[in-house]
């Protein structure tokens, strides 16, 4: 049996790209929540967002 098809190895690799896919959600929701809090933020202070440069 090789390496690649050992039951632990296939289990490692399942749970790898499901914690993998679980980051990219959560920094997508990440992104879109400091967008939304900038977005707020700028709005209560009458700040021109447009016009700023963000790095």
């Amino acid at each position: 049996m090789t390496e690649d098809t050992h039951p632990n190895a296939v289990r490692r690799t399942l749970l790898l790209e499901a914690a993998h896919e679980e980051m990219v959600k959560f920094e997508r929701k990440e992104n879109e929540f400091r967008k939304k809090d900038r977005e707020e933020r700028a709005a209560e202070l009458r700040l021109p967002l447009g016009e700023i440069k963000l790095h």
